[in-house]
């Protein structure tokens, strides 16, 4: 039995687990201001908050797009539709900026901005604009226009600000939230929710991917939902190595301090990927069993280098380099019921640098159209190590092992790396498609290498001193 609590209210179901969120809010629950728009996640009309129990007791929401994600997953959890966000006799603060700066028109999208900009207001990030504008990433307006929804955030943030203290009663009596949000985490205590029977059906964690693909399918069949599962969860670094439960997502990674600290541009790379809301809830196993060769994490690993370790379900393990995990078009080295476990790779040192770089047709929750990433080392303008990825431009996410095998040893100058893209090339087959020719891929893929530099290394490149010596 599928059990927990939906706004202010228990909920116990014997619906079938891989049904979606939405449907089953919509339809089962009748709550319609949860709005199907792409069923894709890219839209944010089906917006809704998900709160979970720390082990310390303390209740931490979150905004997912429910149309691609199971229903199972809201097992012992509190689950908030933009109806659980109303107060009785006025609007919440998240309803009065948007009403008050005339920033919604048929007010489709409006539902699912104001459960963004609540989830905003109850996260732990810091309460500025620029967070705020992130929070509503993931949600597209099609008439208002955005200055109008921008500015409801920005009276959002002049709200919180100014205040050191965002606890759930704070919240309350400032009117972001109903009262009963106070009773959540006692009441999630309550229900002592139980894992839930799993059958032998197929692995789904966040479902970001398998929903858009399988929605139907994986609603009439069995699934087998391991988000919760402990053993596939966390971040952890020892000495020199980070090890990254496959469970864990974006987010993870954003909130992390000390990954933060050893690469300093990480939260910069990671607002490339996705939106807040797919962010939260896509888990990294997920994104390399995809398998895509345009998977922005993927593309993140190879150039870290990585290892993933793989689980039977007789708990044996084995461990294979990413590098050689990708086989084919959506082959990979991963056999019937096995699961990736975790993603090791080594940290970077003071000699050592990251960049990734990612062309898509908006800044935002777009799709790659190529992707690349470096991960180098340089003692005194020499090249000690080295390991180039792109995406994009050949049938598996790309590790680039020969332009990486040149360039190790080499001398760091404009020529090396002139002739360090011209292997790149010979490595490369992009395709044409939807976006872009195979020519235009390739001056892409020639770009982002030669920004690698120019980002690592200001001050010894240029890009006219790329284009000099072309």
């Amino acid at each position: 039995m599928i059990t927990f609590i939906l706004n202010n209210k228990t909920i116990k179901t014997p619906e079938h687990s891989g049904m979606t969120l939405l449907d089953f809010v919509r339809y089962q629950q009748r709550l319609t201001g949860t709005k199907i728009g792409c069923r894709e996640g890219d839209c944010g009309a089906c917006t809704v908050l998900v709160g979970t129990l720390n082990a310390n007791g303390v209740i931490e929401y979150q905004t997912i797009t429910s149309c691609i994600s199971p229903l199972g997953n809201a097992h012992g959890k509190h689950i908030v539709t933009v109806e659980g966000t109303n107060l009785k006799d006025k609007l919440t603060t998240s309803q009065e900026a948007m009403k008050a700066n005339y920033a919604t028109q048929c007010g489709f999208c409006t539902p699912g901005f104001v459960v963004s900009l609540t989830g905003f207001a109850l996260s732990n990030s810091e309460k500025n604009y620029s967070n705020a504008l992130d929070a509503i990433s993931g949600n597209i307006c099609r008439c208002t226009g955005y200055k109008a929804i921008e500015k409801a955030a920005l009276q959002v943030v002049e709200k919180l600000e100014n205040h050191e203290v965002h606890s759930l009663g704070w919240l309350i009596d400032h009117g972001f939230i109903p009262e009963y949000f106070k009773s959540i985490p006692q009441r999630l205590l309550d229900i002592e929710a139980k894992n839930l029977n799993q059958p032998k059906g197929k692995f789904v964690s966040g479902g970001t991917d398998l929903y858009v693909q399988q929605a139907d399918h994986l609603a009439d069949n069995d699934v087998h939902l391991i988000a919760e599962k402990d053993y596939l969860k966390g971040i952890t670094i020892n000495d020199t190595i980070c090890s990254i439960g496959t469970n864990a997502t974006v987010t993870d990674l954003w909130n992390h301090t000390e990954l933060n600290n050893l690469l300093p541009n990480l939260r910069k790379h990671l607002k490339l990927v996705s939106s807040e809301q797919i962010r939260n809830m896509a888990s990294f196993g997920g994104n390399l069993v995809n398998a895509s060769p345009i998977g922005d994490m993927t593309i993140f690993f190879l150039a870290l280098n990585s290892d993933v370790t793989i689980i039977d379900e007789n708990e044996n393990e084995r461990t294979v380099a990413l590098k050689n995990f990708y086989q084919d078009y959506k082959k990979f080295d991963l056999n019937d019921r096995e699961l990736l476990k975790e993603i090791r790779f080594n940290l970077p040192t003071k000699q050592s640098y990251f960049n990734f770089e990612k062309v898509c047709k908006r800044t935002h929750l777009d799709i790659a159209s190529v992707n690349s990433a470096i991960h180098i080392a340089v003692n005194d303008d020499h090249i000690s190590e080295v390991h180039v990825s792109i995406g994009g431009v050949a049938a598996i996410p790309k590790y680039l092992h020969e332009t990486s095998k040149f360039l190790r040893g080499k001398d760091l100058t404009v020529e090396i790396i002139m002739q360090a893209n011209k292997i790149l090339q010979s490595e490369i087959s992009p395709i044409s498609d939807v976006r872009g020719t195979s020519d235009y891929k390739r001056l892409l893929a020639r770009q982002l290498f030669f920004a690698h530099f120019t980002t690592l290394f200001p001050k010894q490149f240029t890009l006219n001193d790329f284009v000099q010596h072309a």
